[in-house]
């Protein structure tokens, strides 16, 4: 699939999980995939992901919503997975794309939503983090295809806040006793 297509099939969920966000006032992000993608270099991605600040007490709230924007739960103990994981596994009913729902509560995550964007895509406005935030939020995760996003969004965007991602980083790496979180990504930030 090319990431034309791609975005494309992915129109209508965005769409949804755009008004979901809406209806929570818009306490949350599209991050992830698309996030990278917009942010970054283009690449395929088959699912969306979210973040939004909801306590697990809020979830039959957030999943009503959900509902309501043709979002249903992948699981049928959605709500108690949520509460224990910290996140809502949906999928957008008539695309069958997934929707994975991350519950922020973390003071970065508070600060990311409070200082996300706007993003034009189309005719969709889609509420994004920062370049920097999806950084932070890309290299905690860590994976494979995170580090290639995180060197993508740094090439995209030259005028980077870099000691905001190296402080977040750093913290993290310290938390999660993972110095690798900031050792993998400070040469692309900080280049000899």
């Amino acid at each position: 699939m090319s990431t034309a297509s791609s975005l494309h099939e992915l129109l209508s969920p965005l769409a949804a999980v755009q008004r979901l966000l809406e209806r929570l006032d818009n306490r949350g992000l599209i991050i992830g995939g698309v996030a990278a993608s917009l942010l970054g270099k283009p690449r395929v991605t088959a699912d969306l992901d979210l973040l939004i600040l909801l306590s697990t007490q809020d979830l039959p709230r957030l999943l009503d919503a959900a509902r309501q924007e043709g979002l249903v739960p992948r699981l049928g103990d959605a709500l108690d997975f949520a509460r224990r994981q910290r996140i809502l596994l949906l999928r957008h009913e008539s695309s069958g794309v997934n929707v994975d729902v991350a519950l922020g509560a973390l003071p970065f995550e508070v600060e990311a939503v409070e200082r996300g964007c706007l993003r034009s895509v189309g005719e969709l406005t889609l509420r994004l983090p920062t370049p920097e935030d999806l950084i932070i939020l890309k290299a905690v995760a860590h994976r494979p295809k995170d580090l290639l996003d995180i060197e993508a969004v740094i090439a995209s965007h030259p005028h980077l806040d870099r000691e905001r991602i190296r402080r977040w980083v750093q913290e993290f790496a310290q938390t999660l006793e993972m110095p690798e979180l900031w050792d993998d990504i400070a040469g692309w930030l900080y280049p000899a």
